[in-house]
Order: C-alpha cells, then structure tokens, then sequence
C-alpha cells in the first residue's frame, strides 16, 4: 500500500488560522490604502499658509487657503499663521543726554504669505523670540540715541514715526510686515522724573509772575490815563473859568447855603459881584 503525502498547512486544523491571518493582512492593506488616501491631501485654514516639506527639505511651494494635495510619506505640509498678530515688549535705551528710557512698545504686524516658506527655512516658528523682540530693540536704542529725554516727551508723535520706519525696515528683511506701531510709555529714573517736575513748578511760577507783572503794569496804565483825564478834565474846566468870570459867580451861587457870617453884620454877600 502505498504512503499518502499530507500537506499540513492544508489540514483541516489549519484551516482557521489561515483566515485568520488572511483577514488581518486585508485589514492591515486597507489601512495603508486609507492612510495613502488620506495623507494625499489636506485643507489650509483662513488666514493660514501651508510650507511644502520634502523630506524635511523647505519646498518653493507655498500652499493658499483651501483643498491640497501631497504625496504620502514623501510631503509634509506645515500650517503657518499670517493674520495679523500683536506683542508687547519692554524696551530700554538711553537718550542723547544719557537719560536712561525705559519703554513698553506694542507692535502689531503679520508675515508676508508669500515667504512663509522663507520664514520657516531661516527662523521657524521662533521668529517674535529670535526676530521681532531684538528687531524693537535695536530700532528704539538707534532712535532714542537722537533725542534728548525731555524731546522723548514733546516729540513722541515723531520718535514714533522713526522707530516704526527703523523697524518696518529691519523686519522686512525677515518677511515680517509692520501693520501698527505704538509707544505705549516712557519711563524715567526717579531723579529725572523730579528734575522735570521741579522745571514745570518753575515754569509755572515764572508764567504766574508775568501774569501778575501785565496785569499791575495794566492797572498802572489805566490809572495814569484816569489821572490824565481827570487833569485835562480840570484844566478845561479851569480854562472856561478864566474866559467867563460869571461863571465863578454862577459856581460861587450854587455852593452857597444861604447864610451869612457873622462878622459881616447886615452887609450883603454879592456886594462886589457885579465886577
């Protein structure tokens, strides 16, 4: 008789684990089917741009708002923010008379969504510790050094306007765009902070005394025109005396009460009038 060769991956007892793994290497094929499918493509965000990755390598491709599509396991696509974005940062400097400033300054500004890429290659995502808060420095300490501390304060609206072109400038290099520069305070050491406000008390005392100095020098004015009127009053009245003797008599009439001295007995008090 003669022998019967087996198999035993085809035994009935192996029969399940054979499906078994069959059903797992299928779910394992799907999986990578839907992960392919998936990672083919992705969405960029409003007020997003999405920097093309090759192998870790920045791309030239940017990505705009919307559907994209990549390879898988070959592309990357890294989400950037390019709203507008604000920082505040502390600033200190000295002024042209070596007045130490210490300032807070507010910057609102947004990256150029056309270098994105450029940003990511060169900076990261790093770039308001590595790029914008140096960049504020420099730009205040290069301005500042122009005017004096009390300047600082008279002209704010121009040293704004400088500091914001010197940074505008620095940040455009790096593909960062200034939208709105402010300065929100200026801060001075004690003793200056004392200095200015003994100057203002002086200032305000010396404004005081030339007030009071028009105003007696004014109060003496018209008291020299009222004593010239009055003068020029007199003197015409005397004038108009002199020409017209009756009218002495007529002056000499009125104050009179009606009363004689004693000592003139029954002599009339006109007597003499008529020349």
């Amino acid at each position: 008789m003669e022998q019967m060769n087996i198999n035993p991956i085809n035994t009935p007892e192996r029969m399940p684990e054979i499906k078994i793994k069959k059903f797992i290497s299928s779910i394992v094929i799907g999986l990578i089917a839907l992960m392919i499918i998936f990672g083919s493509f992705g969405t960029i965000g409003a007020g997003e741009r999405g920097v093309l990755l090759q192998f870790g390598a920045v791309q030239n491709k940017v990505f705009g708002e919307g559907l994209y599509f990549k390879i898988p396991f070959v592309h990357e696509v890294v989400k950037i923010d390019v709203k507008i974005q604000k920082d505040e940062v502390a600033a200190s400097a000295s002024s042209k008379d070596l007045q130490i400033v210490t300032s807070k300054i507010a910057l609102n500004y947004h990256l150029s969504p056309e270098s994105v890429n450029k940003i990511w290659q060169e900076v990261g995502k790093n770039y308001n510790v590595r790029i914008i808060a140096p960049s504020i420095q420099e730009a205040v300490k290069a301005i500042t050094a122009k005017f004096t501390a009390e300047e600082l304060i008279t002209k704010r609206e121009e040293v704004k306007e400088q500091i914001k072109m010197n940074l505008a400038e620095r940040l455009l290099e790096h593909a960062i765009i200034v939208d709105e520069f402010n300065i929100i305070d200026f801060y001075f050491s004690p003793a200056f902070n004392a200095a200015i406000e003994a100057k203002v008390t002086a200032e305000q005392l010396k404004l005081k005394a030339d007030r009071d100095l028009e105003r007696i020098k004014i109060e003496k004015e018209q008291m020299i025109t009222s004593a010239e009127g009055k003068a020029r009053a007199i003197l015409i009245e005397a004038q108009a005396l002199i020409a017209n003797p009756k009218v002495v008599e007529l002056r000499w009439i009125e104050k009179w009460n009606g009363e004689v001295p004693q000592y003139w007995g029954q002599a009339s008090p006109f007597i003499g009038l008529n020349r």
